[in-house]
């Protein structure tokens, strides 16, 4: 079995001969996250880094770390008020960080070539991309985001307006990843940690969007990851997410969460669950034989189909990619003494 026919069966709940894995970090250091377009040596040093990490590790499932690039850039000088909100424009293809990124992509994707594992691109939320546009660092469970909960309370069409204008633009970005630079799916990054957006909020307006770039990868390659984003141990609402259903699977931060893939899977009508492993706990930590033993004991509760052995979200920049062959290595002792499972057993 090739790795590529492994992850389809895997996301079509069909068994396979050993569960994949799947585990990330970025490459570059927190300081020039989203620098890529005033940092040329940490753009390309972003590109470059995957090179030897690929040395060290063959990926099941390959995703595009575009660290230096990650959040759509947005311009908010001149917003004070909800209303001004109005004033953003759709971003453009032809802009220089569209550029940066489909030329980030089309390099990396030279990187993996020849390597049977689908690739993916990061791609965040309208949410993402609106709230980080108003923070000093990343808008993530506990950041001071008083201008964001303001414009809520004051106007939240003028808010739904730039969710949506933002996710035109997100969509015209995902479709030349996909066709013209070739990506297999998108990894659409979400999060509403700790609640940030109330259920309301939520369903009326940030999901819409949200769904809508799913819709639209979907036309073109139907096996895109939406990404519940638990970072650090602060969990979602995952029932706000039970509705996106033109992802092919879904990664979700179950320590972060406290629950475990089984429950997430029935929560999610038996898709693709990927996760597993908290971020910097026993994959950063443990020695071999608790790893090992850690997979054993995940493999045994949630079953050997429709299921990928992944982490709440990045794991540590300096991790020993050895543990991730420790963890496939395990998966395919463990394949080796159980029989598969079907994932509704």
């Amino acid at each position: 079995m090739t790795n590529r026919e492994r992850i389809k069966r895997t996301f079509s709940n069909q068994p396979v001969d050993r569960v994949p894995i799947a585990f990330f970090h970025h490459f570059t250091s927190p300081n020039v996250w989203n620098m890529g377009l005033n940092d040329p040596e940490a753009l390309e040093a972003n590109i470059n880094l995957h090179k030897p990490s690929l040395k060290k590790f063959v990926p099941d499932i390959i995703k595009i770390m575009n660290d230096t690039l990650m959040m759509m850039p947005l311009d908010v000088s001149g917003i004070e008020k909800a209303s001004d909100l109005y004033k953003i424009k759709k971003p453009m293809i032809d802009s220089p960080y569209a550029k940066a990124q489909i030329d980030l992509t089309k390099r990396v994707m030279e990187i993996y070539k020849g390597v049977d594992a689908p690739v993916y691109v990061t791609c965040f939320s309208a949410a993402w991309v609106l709230r980080n546009a108003f923070t000093q660092g990343l808008p993530v469970f506990g950041a001071k985001e008083d201008i964001m909960q303001q414009f809520m309370r004051e106007d939240p069409v003028a808010v739904k307006y730039a969710l949506d204008i933002l996710t035109e633009g997100i969509i015209d970005l995902n479709r030349v990843l996909l066709t013209e630079c070739g990506a297999d799916g998108i990894y659409l990054s979400c999060s509403n940690q700790g609640g940030f957006f109330n259920e309301v909020f939520h369903k009326k307006y940030v999901a819409p969007t949200e769904k809508k770039i799913l819709d639209e990868a979907k036309k073109i390659k139907n096996t895109n990851i939406l990404h519940i984003c638990g970072y650090h141990g602060h969990g979602n609402d995952l029932r706000l997410y039970k509705s996106y259903d033109s992802a092919a699977a879904i990664s979700v931060a179950v320590v972060a969460e406290g629950t475990n893939l089984k429950e997430a899977k029935k929560l999610f009508k038996g898709k693709c669950i990927i996760g597993g492993f908290s971020q910097d706990g026993i994959i950063y930590k443990g020695s071999r034989e608790e790893l090992e033993k850690a997979t054993y004991s995940l493999l045994s509760e949630c079953g050997q189909t429709g299921v990928i052995l992944g982490a709440d979200c990045t794991v540590p920049n300096d991790i020993d990619e050895e543990r991730f062959n420790w963890v496939r290595e395990a998966c395919k002792n463990y394949a080796a003494c159980n029989s598969v499972v079907s994932s509704a057993s």
